[in-house]
């Protein structure tokens, strides 16, 4: 049985304040006070992070716990274990002896164990003539009784954290899908808005944290992911109220109007573009402008509204939305080679360079004829621009081609999906989604 006397340590160990008052706390151990010692092991494994343990040490404590008899550390059950560091070995799975003696050590700091050292530093036990433990050496798990509640609550604040910290990630990733989401359908429904700007600021802010980001930066990231996914819908829901309120005007003024069914007028709505791309009026086409002193591109003509034609929409044709040209070359940059000096300033460009392309990758002139005529000649040059920009990744462009035109054909086929993973694929350094 424990005398409860303060010892020291056997041989040059030295003695510490933090050893006498783990010793003293030992001592202070309710009479009737015990605790289950695996469930207490369980709690341990949980707060090692607030003890500073590591798992090698847990694995050390949990060899001299199995050599401790009964379930329950109880005062009145001793508490002393006295293995030799050959039976820890083989416990601990054939650590070696040196490791277990470094790791012992790490536990006595933590104020995990005490140490009871014999005269000349063995561990042993000396018996009466019944057979009871009169004196054992080796080492004391009286810490571990008299911390057990601040274990139990370290564990709970632990567990707390990681159950809060995985409620952050999943907010975090649902905004993230949000915010992707709406600025994808925000361009393939032509709506006006900075969406570049919007959506390099979201790949800016999910970048910008760290592989292994702390509590902190995760409730900050999420406070601007929210805030930002607020913005994106403000801008959405006003143009829905927009729309709503010229609805039945527009309608009115589409049946009263004379319009011109043979009109070719088409406008690109576009971000700034990049890339050497200018917008410029071509033969029959009607030029984008820019706001003065804005930047913004400029609203769709009347003339177009009165048609009841919305720009990107599927014609009568059946060919598929368009997109800005300046958006076709953010995400495929590599057709501006193709262009006359290196640049493509307008749709007629663009065809030009996607005809060279087409003869390039080894396109037929059947299989172009017929994706122009089911997408239309804009959308198929777009096309050819992405076969051009994943040419890596195709084994027949051709084919590609085709497979491509008749799920258009089926209404089977959108462009903007292809055009988004693109231009995330091509954003800039520190930019590129993940």
């Amino acid at each position: 049985m424990e005398t409860g006397s303060i010892t020291t340590p056997f041989g040059r160990r030295s003695m510490t304040l933090g050893m006498l008052a783990s010793q003293v706390m030992a001592g202070e151990i309710k009479p009737d006070q015990s605790v289950d010692k695996w469930k207490l092991f369980r709690a341990l494994c949980e707060a090692k992070p607030l003890l500073g343990i590591s798992d090698r040490a847990l694995a050390v404590l949990n060899a001299l716990l199995s050599f401790y008899p009964k379930n329950e550390l109880a005062q009145e059950n001793g508490l002393i274990v006295f293995p030799s560091n050959i039976q820890l070995s083989l416990r601990t799975h054939g650590m070696a002896e040196q490791t277990v003696r470094r790791h012992l050590a790490a536990l006595v700091e933590a104020g995990l164990l005490l140490r009871k050292d014999s005269p000349n530093g063995k561990r042993y036990v000396r018996r009466d003539r019944a057979g009871e433990v009169n004196e054992a050496f080796g080492f004391s798990l009286a810490p571990l009784l008299a911390r057990a509640e601040e274990i139990e609550r370290l564990a709970a604040e632990v567990m707390a954290e990681r159950l809060h910290v995985q409620r952050l990630r999943e907010r975090i990733t649902l905004c993230r899908r949000d915010i992707a989401k709406l600025i994808e359908a925000a361009v393939e429904e032509d709506v006006q808005g900075d969406w570049q700007g919007l959506y390099l600021e979201f790949r800016d802010l999910v970048e910008g944290v760290p592989r292994s980001p702390t509590t902190a930066q995760l409730e900050l990231l999420l406070d601007e992911l929210t805030a930002l996914r607020a913005e994106i819908l403000k801008q959405l829901e006003m143009r829905m109220k927009s729309t709503k309120q010229r609805g039945n005007a527009d309608y009115i003024e589409r049946h009263i109007q004379n319009s011109n069914p043979e009109s070719t007028t088409e406008l690109e709505p576009s971000f700034e573009t990049k890339h050497g791309a200018t917008p410029e009026q071509d033969n029959g086409r009607g030029a984008v402008t820019m706001e003065e002193g804005r930047g913004e591109i400029a609203h769709p003509s009347r003339q177009e509204e009165r048609q009841g034609r919305r720009p990107g929409a599927r014609d009568d044709a059946g060919g598929l939305k368009s997109f800005p040209l300046g958006l076709v070359l953010q995400a495929c940059p590599e057709i501006l080679a193709y262009g006359a000096n290196g640049e493509i300033r307008n749709w007629r460009d663009l065809m030009t360079a996607a005809v060279t392309v087409r003869s390039m990758l080894g396109v037929s002139p059947s299989a172009y004829e017929e994706a122009a005529n089911a997408m239309g000649p804009e959308n198929a040059a777009t096309v050819m621009a992405c076969i051009l920009e994943r040419g890596g990744h195709i084994n027949s462009a051709g084919g590609y081609l085709r497979d491509l035109t008749r799920r258009s054909e089926k209404g089977e086929f959108a462009i903007g999906p292809m055009l988004m993973a693109l231009l995330r694929a091509n954003a800039p350094a520190g930019r590129k989604a993940g």
